[in-house]
């Protein structure tokens, strides 16, 4: 069993204290242990005669549920194809799709009891089906747990949820030593004027026409042989043509590489992700797989080759790869997509809230457009990008620019200081004999 952290601990502590009706979001970071935090908490409330229902969205959250609470020594049925029923157990972690057909849908089976909802990845509750099965509960406890407390176009959650309670964000958790810094290069911002919006973010169909091109493709792999260092690395691409392309382009440079997408069989993308981890594989491409409920600490670098409007996404790709793992010291993030120059750095701190009214921001980073429009400095030597103002050196590679050389004219009596081919203030005076 892991012991918890002392945020962990308060955490548990604070959410075992609700009330029935109580609507709560608990919001932590990619890598601060969200699951073990409500799987200590399913632990006290079975104690306690409880019953609890756990809500996931995809499989692979469902199979990290049951492992943590099998670890926990938490008795409980799955709710989903391919498993048995187990519907006297006090726990139930249950498929939102196989819940739902079966229990609103159809009449296959009768809604578990449950004094507690618990709603993972959360960010997804706004979907109707989400919805529906909350206000099936009227009078159970729902909590919500999510890295991005918000929708696509980054507009709260507070038509679901009634209160917010934070864990510390990854700034604290870099300096606690439980995630790691980053090194992001941004060797290209893409243009994306024209490229019209649906739902918040760009149109899936026109977003990977642009940016599946044989040259930014190409850059792809040639700024990973520059700067991945040989990592294992994880490349989030626009569409399934686009992350095949990718995939064919780092076999050409020699590069183990293979793709995954939504129709990959279950057992072939388990084979891939192992091979990725044990470094057989260097790099893996994909679309919207692997943004959430995959955890691989031993991944070092991460492609951003989708470019996104939205901050939960941005957060949901980078976070993949900022777990620590013996001899990781950093991760490597190759931004070909100019979502920091959009949403900032990972490391920023984010202002999240629950009003729909509101946008999830990072103030640091709204600061710094104040004086740059893209609110960060790339550096011209490396492409590493840093909040370092003009004149500093690169915290990466050392580069700092040189001041340019100032052309002074000489004229019997002063001397002025020529900008623009014309002479400016006096400089000095010269005393004549």
């Amino acid at each position: 069993m892991t012991e918890l952290r002392p945020y962990q601990i308060e955490n548990v502590a604070e959410l075992d204290n609700l009330t029935p009706g109580d609507r709560v979001l608990s919001v932590g970071p990619t890598g601060s242990g969200k699951t073990l935090v409500f799987c200590e908490l399913i632990k006290r409330q079975v104690a306690r005669s409880r019953r609890v229902l756990v809500i996931a969205y995809r499989r692979e959250i469902i199979a990290q549920t049951s492992r943590k609470l099998f670890d926990n020594s938490v008795r409980h049925g799955i709710i989903q194809a391919g498993f048995d029923p187990r519907p006297m157990e006090p726990v139930q972690v249950a498929s939102i799709a196989t819940l739902y057909v079966r229990a609103i849908r159809s009449d296959a089976m009768r809604l578990p009891l449950a004094d507690l909802v618990i709603v993972d990845e959360a960010h997804h509750s706004v979907a109707h089906s989400y919805r529906t099965l909350i206000d099936s509960y009227p009078q159970a406890t729902v909590i919500g747990f999510t890295a991005t407390p918000c929708r696509g176009d980054g507009r709260g959650l507070g038509g679901i949820f009634k209160t917010l309670i934070e864990m510390p964000q990854v700034p604290a958790l870099i300096e606690q030593k439980h995630l790691v810094p980053t090194l992001c290069y941004a060797p290209v911002d893409p243009d994306l004027r024209g490229v019209k919006t649906q739902a918040g973010d760009y149109a899936v169909g026109q977003l990977e026409h642009r940016m599946n091109t044989a040259k930014l493709v190409g850059d792809i792999v040639t700024h990973w042989h520059k700067y991945a260092q040989n990592r294992a690395t994880v490349v989030f691409a626009v569409g399934v043509a686009h992350s095949v392309h990718l995939r064919d382009e780092f076999r050409k440079a020699g590069v183990t590489a293979d793709h995954i997408d939504g129709g990959t069989p279950k057992e072939e993308r388990d084979a891939i992700l192992k091979q990725l981890a044990s470094g057989a594989i260097k790099v893996v491409t994909n679309c919207m797989v692997l943004t959430e409920g995959w955890d691989s600490p031993e991944i070092g670098c991460c492609v951003l080759a989708r470019p996104t409007k939205a901050m939960g996404l941005f957060r949901q790709m980078v976070g993949r790869v900022l777990r620590p793992a013996p001899g990781k010291t950093n991760a490597v993030v190759l931004d070909h997509s100019g979502a920091v120059f959009r949403h900032g750095l990972p490391e920023d701190h984010v202002n999240w809230s629950l009003s729909p009214e509101h946008t999830a921001v990072a103030p640091a980073h709204q600061a710094r457009k104040q004086r740059n429009p893209k609110g960060l400095l790339d550096c011209p030597a490396c492409h590493t990008v840093s909040i370092r103002l003009g004149g500093q050196p690169c915290p990466n590679c050392g580069w700092k620019p040189q001041i340019a050389a100032q052309y002074v004219a000489h004229r019997e009596g002063d001397l002025g200081l020529v900008q623009g081919g014309k002479a400016g203030r006096r400089v000095a005076q010269v005393d004549r004999d």
